[in-house]
């Protein structure tokens, strides 16, 4: 017989949002709870870029509403573009950027393969 668990439920309306500067905010789904991923969903406004950052692990970036652009370091030229429905996958230890392209809000889940959200900010020139 297997072990009994238990499913985890998080509904994005009883988060509360953490701002990101003025233009972004981020509300945690799970992370810091026993699992072995930390989640959320950031709502970025027209205008919205990261600091050029890294994280130890691999972080996996869903577009669920709006356009945004992404690169690695050296790669600004080149940027990729995500609509609804894309998802780009960072290197671990890999600086990179991304930005909202768009005119309107963009939406993304970010799923950090790591049960803690660490972050290394190179540059935080937006």
């Amino acid at each position: 017989m297997r072990p009994q668990a238990e499913a985890k439920i998080a509904r994005l309306r009883e988060t509360d949002p953490v701002s990101f500067g003025t233009l972004a905010q981020y509300q945690r789904l799970t992370g810091d709870d026993g699992l072995p991923v930390f989640t959320g969903v950031q709502t970025c406004r027209p205008g919205y870029a990261t600091p050029l950052h890294w994280h130890p692990y691999v972080e996996y970036l869903f577009i669920l509403d709006g356009t945004m652009e992404a690169w690695l370091d050296g790669q600004q030229d080149s940027p990729a573009r995500l609509h609804a429905g894309d998802m780009i996958a960072l290197p671990a230890c890999t600086p990179h950027k991304f930005r909202n392209a768009g005119e309107n809000d963009l939406r993304l889940l970010g799923i950090h393969t790591s049960p803690t959200r660490i972050v290394h900010v190179v540059d935080d020139v937006m």
